[in-house]
């Protein structure tokens, strides 16, 4: 596939020949879809001397095989960091600008400095380093697999957190999304305190 920046193909993230020497983090996001919850971002800086066996797009990947391979990431990585961005700043900034603005969270609130940042996807949140856009650049880029993965199950246990508080939604089931079990709650109960109000799909259930 193609980065942002380049027509060269990449075929893996030490090839590179932007990259200034140094520590490179890996960063996705999980939850712009869904019609309720935060947006989360996780930034990762793998450790070359602990490698980890099976990266892939989180999506790619089993919920059972993604738990294990969240706690050999927090195991191994040199360091990561999860961060969000809240339904209520989804609604104020729109899904994009709250999803950048959890991505450059999570970089922020790496415990050592980075001296390049591969994003996945197409576009970049505003960073104090160098930083790519790779497109499915979680598919390619080991440390990008790697954030995908803790974002996805960091966002997935929020939802079962909440399934436990509003059951009548069964956000642990479909996550978010707007399946049919998701719109017919929505029609009957209305929107919760999760909601993104922002989403057609909401606003159109809202209760007075």
């Amino acid at each position: 596939m193609r980065s942002r920046k380049s027509s060269l193909p990449l075929p893996e993230q030490a090839c590179l020949p932007w990259h200034p020497p140094g520590l490179v983090a890996g960063v996705d996001e999980a939850g712009r879809g869904p019609l309720a919850g935060p947006v989360v971002a996780a930034a990762v800086i793998l450790d070359d001397l602990h490698p980890i066996a099976g990266l892939a797009d989180s999506k790619k990947l089993t919920a059972a095989r993604r738990e294990k391979l969240y706690d050999e990431i927090r195991a191994k990585a040199l360091c990561c960091s999860i961060a969000e961005a809240s339904v209520e700043e989804i609604d104020q900034l729109n899904i994009l600008q709250a999803t950048l603005l959890a991505m450059r969270r999570a970089v922020m609130g790496l415990r050592l400095k980075p001296a390049m940042v591969l994003v996945d996807g197409n576009r970049l949140p505003v960073l104090d380093v160098p930083a790519e856009a790779i497109v499915k650049g979680d598919a390619l880029v080991s440390a990008i697999s790697a954030a995908s993965i803790l974002a996805k199950v960091h966002r997935d246990r929020w939802c079962v957190q909440v399934h436990d508080e509003f059951p009548q939604y069964g956000f642990a089931g479909h996550k978010g999304y707007g399946t049919a079990v998701h719109m017919a709650a929505l029609r009957e109960h209305g929107a919760c305190i999760h909601h993104r109000r922002s989403f057609a799909p909401v606003a159109q259930n809202l209760r007075a």
